[in-house]
């Protein structure tokens, strides 16, 4: 059994992602706390090169790869954002990137960028759960180095940063939202509070069209589900060991929300604290939204995952916040 990652793993995973990427920031918003009558922080992870929190994983996962494993050549199955952190390492620190997405529907924007980042695209099957499979058949005939979406310790441990900067920034914060796809950025959050901030609670927020790991947090083992939402980047019609295993018992609570609630959020997000995101990047304050009766009063941080939207979505985003809005 994978042994999952230690504090001590993310305080290292820092000071190897520093020279790659700045800290981001964590910035009050006055329109969302007005909105939910709370102390509203958002965590800018939209702010890195890449767009979105996962590039901090990736550096860490090829900084701490033996040159045996990298001279292989690394392959992975992505909606976009993973790829970009893995295509990105690799090009970092040379070594080959196939990345595996569904023929069906990707994003064209994460498409372009993955190409750019000099990363090999295979397209296979009908969603996110078949490609990876596909992936994980070409690693065993071909000898790549395959990488798991979420059940890397030290992707885990890289993306838990984001957490450890929140807690240093606002020590006195006292829930976390984070959206949940593969689960490895809120595992992460529950690795660094469990550790360092005990009394924060973590709040994961999922597609109810794309429910699995809500499901298997809630049964307490692994299951599949539907998979339908627009929200590719948190789109996975299955639970993961590792991330499940850290999240069981320290995850305070799990938010389902439906697509055009993650679209109001994000026309929300425009409207209120001038920020752009994706669909993914927006569930959190999704979620946040819809509990904000509870959050009266306290202080709260929301983290904005990623912004690699295309326009059509933005545009539909924006006529569902318009609509919803009244």
């Amino acid at each position: 059994m994978t042994q999952p990652p230690t504090i001590r793993d993310v305080y290292e995973a820092r000071k190897t992602i520093a020279p790659y990427l700045s800290r981001t920031p964590l910035q009050y918003s006055a329109g969302l706390s007005r909105l939910f009558d709370a102390e509203v922080y958002l965590k800018h992870e939209e702010h890195h090169p890449l767009g979105a929190f996962k590039g901090r994983g990736g550096i860490n996962l090829l900084a701490h790869m033996s040159e045996e494993e990298r001279s292989r050549g690394l392959i992975t199955a992505s909606t976009g954002n993973h790829g970009q952190s893995i295509a990105n390492a690799c090009r970092l620190f040379g070594a080959r990137a196939l990345i595996g997405l569904p023929e069906k529907d990707p994003n064209p924007v994460k498409v372009a960028a993955m190409r750019a980042l000099g990363a090999e695209l295979v397209f296979h099957g009908e969603n996110f759960d078949e490609a990876k499979a596909h992936c994980e058949r070409l690693a065993a005939e071909e000898g790549y180095r395959y990488v798991h979406p979420s059940d890397e310790p030290l992707l885990i441990a890289g993306v838990a940063t984001q957490a450890l900067e929140i807690i240093e920034d606002l020590p006195d914060v006292e829930v976390l939202y984070l959206p949940l796809g593969g689960g490895s950025g809120v595992s992460g959050a529950c690795l660094v509070t469990g550790a360092i901030a005990p009394g924060v609670r973590v709040r994961a927020v999922q597609s109810e069209a794309a429910p699995a790991a809500y499901l298997s947090w809630k049964q307490g083992e692994l299951v599949q589900a539907p998979m339908a939402t627009f929200a590719e980047g948190i789109a996975t019609m299955s639970g993961y060991e590792l991330p499940q295993r850290i999240m069981r018992d320290a995850l305070d609570d799990f938010v389902l929300v439906s697509d055009d609630e993650i679209r109001h959020a994000m026309g929300m997000l425009v409207q209120e604290a001038h920020t752009l995101s994706e669909g993914a990047g927006a569930a959190a304050t999704a979620g946040a939204y819809k509990q904000r009766e509870s959050l009266a009063g306290r202080k709260v941080s929301i983290t904005v995952s990623g912004a690699n939207t295309t326009v059509a979505q933005l545009t539909a985003a924006l006529e569902t916040y318009g609509r919803m809005n009244g």
